[in-house]
């Protein structure tokens, strides 16, 4: 995986579940906290939800900028009894399956966003898990403007258009970008830094608005063609460190304090992990198979 990749995932599921990994921590009974961009009814009562996410970057030359956008779309996952009734958990066999939120991936370039609704039915023991996902609509435009000799900035916006008559945040989370982040790519042309900009762009770069994200070089050191516009701070030239066996979806904690917890939990504790969320499970079985070599590499390194 390419190292702009594997940030941008570390960006999109950032928070998505946190220690301990399992439906009932109070912790993530509120989710979905980084980049969101919600539907424009939720956020007119609720200010602090914003409709739309903004990033304004200096690019040099007359280039040809792609802009793409990523982010999670809410996956409502009930599990049914005998296939019909709803139910919070299910258990047959020693096999227990949770009703809980998940989320998939959805990329979407400049232009109109169209996502339509849908449900996918997953047979189970003694019952049915059901996944339903709402239509969201919205919209990915991006508007350059000279502001110097060979210099344009450009202001990029994701907008949810997503009609919605709910009343809750969490219904609302439903019709939500859930972590978005906007990557721009450049051909015949190079970024400037924001965050160390040249002097004689240093007053053009700190007029730059940009609200519910943070735009920073990606790549490799020197490269200018790519950004990312990030609802996390980072710096610029973001890296996942290479000691790092997988994605803890907590890029703020220290990887071997959380792999540690991990492997302290009891059996239930591990069990309820396994069961609230499909990549829960993969975190607890990735820990619980790390070599004791792996185990020290995470143990600190001198660069």
């Amino acid at each position: 995986m390419d190292e702009l990749r594997r940030i941008a995932d570390a960006v999109l599921y950032e928070g998505y579940v946190l220690w301990p990994y399992r439906k009932s921590a109070l912790k993530n009974q509120r989710r979905w906290t980084f980049g969101g961009v919600y539907p424009p009814t939720h956020s007119d009562a609720h200010p602090d939800d914003p409709a739309e996410m903004r990033a304004q970057v200096l690019i040099r030359g007359e280039p040809t900028v792609e802009a793409s956008a990523r982010f999670l779309h809410v996956v409502e996952r009930q599990v049914l009894r005998n296939g019909v009734d709803p139910v919070d958990e299910l258990e047959v066999d020693g096999q227990r399956h949770v009703s809980w939120d998940e989320a998939t991936e959805r990329e979407v370039s400049t232009g109109e966003i169209a996502i339509e609704g849908g449900s996918a039915h997953e047979a189970i023991a003694g019952g049915a898990v059901e996944r339903r996902w709402r239509p969201l609509r919205g919209s990915l435009k991006v508007t350059p403007e000279e502001v110097g000799d060979g210099v344009h900035r450009l202001t990029v916006t994701i907008r949810n258009e997503t009609p919605w008559a709910g009343g809750e945040r969490e219904d609302a989370l439903r019709q939500t970008f859930c972590s978005t982040h906007i990557v721009l790519r450049a051909r015949g042309g190079s970024f400037v830094s924001l965050t160390d900009p040249p002097d004689e762009l240093s007053d053009a770069a700190a007029a730059c608005r940009n609200a519910g994200c943070w735009p920073v070089l990606v790549g490799e050191e020197g490269d200018r063609t790519t950004m990312l516009c990030s609802p996390i701070i980072l710096p610029d030239y973001p890296r996942v460190a290479p000691e790092s066996p997988g994605d803890l979806f907590d890029g703020g904690e220290i990887d071997q304090l959380l792999i540690l917890n991990i492997l302290s939990l009891t059996d239930e504790e591990k069990r309820a992990m396994r069961d609230s969320d499909p990549r829960a499970r993969e975190i607890l079985d990735r820990t619980e198979g790390l070599s004791e070599e792996q185990l020290m590499r995470l143990h600190g390194a001198i660069r």
